[in-house]
């Protein structure tokens, strides 16, 4: 039990407890999160946008972005989950920074160590510790995002039509609504949307949406006892039989056989 709960700074090992699944599925939190990678490389697609990763990269996602975190081989970090903490003034939007100079790492390091000393201690005066180590390291993340904006150029309409697409997919992917839907929301055609997706991140705009559809499905499998058909009918599926064809052809078992594993 930590004195603030709600803050976590979570090794990456502990991620994929329960299943790989859970770190690689297209999800979002309700808090911001920070990751910071030590050791390893891999993919990660943040409202829509593939980037690769590697050593000293610190990803920021808001809370309630859509995104999934791909691990190739041994992936080393931490995950920062800042939550409850009020007056942060967090970024609200994802920002990939790759941390070149050995003294911003360090600085970075030497932060999350005292924090993380902090919320397992019960030393006098903790709380107010938390909370200005949270600060110090959102000041971090503040002066490293002004660095890297000065030498990258705003995203592009690719990018901002995906983040679009995304941001929609994670509000409104329960309900029943095809990509044609999004794309008119959007204001352009599906296969323009689809095109777009294609170029940011490797997939069409239908495996994101049905990416989030059957992490959310694994999720509810996994942590609840809801039947199968509730499941599929809070996801938008139009009977459970079409929600089992789904579910089987992304992840290779029906829903009733990944719930019996996990």
């Amino acid at each position: 039990m930590t004195l603030f709960p709600e803050i976590r700074v979570v090794p990456f090992a502990r991620l994929t407890q329960g299943g790989r699944w859970r770190a690689e599925a297209m999800r979002s939190y309700s808090a911001p999160q920070l990751l910071w990678i030590t050791k390893g490389q891999g993919r990660i697609t943040v409202a829509g946008v593939t980037r690769g990763y590697g050593a000293h990269n610190a990803i920021y996602i808001p809370a309630h972005t859509m995104h999934s975190f791909e691990m190739t081989g041994q992936v080393y970090g931490s995950a920062v989950v800042f939550s409850g903490v009020p007056d942060l003034d967090l970024p609200e939007t994802p920002h990939h920074l790759r941390i070149r100079d050995g003294q911003v790492q360090v600085e970075l390091v030497t932060l999350l160590d005292a924090l993380e000393r902090e919320l397992a201690g019960r030393k006098p005066g903790a709380q107010r510790a938390i909370r200005h180590y949270a600060g110090l390291v959102s000041v971090w993340l503040d002066r490293q995002i002004a660095v890297a904006e000065d030498a990258v150029p705003a995203p592009d309409s690719a990018r901002r039509l995906a983040a679009g697409f995304a941001a929609l997919v994670e509000k409104e992917f329960r309900g029943p609504k095809s990509v044609s839907d999004y794309a008119a929301d959007l204001g352009v055609t599906a296969t323009h949307l689809t095109r777009i997706c294609n170029q940011t991140c490797g997939r069409t705009a239908s495996d994101l949406l049905s990416e989030r559809k059957i992490s959310e499905a694994r999720r509810l499998l996994a942590d609840t006892r809801a039947p199968i058909k509730d499941i599929a009918g809070a996801l938008g599926y139009a009977s459970p039989a079409y929600f089992t064809r789904a579910f089987q052809a992304r992840t290779g078992q029906t829903p009733r056989g990944f719930r019996r594993e996990t």
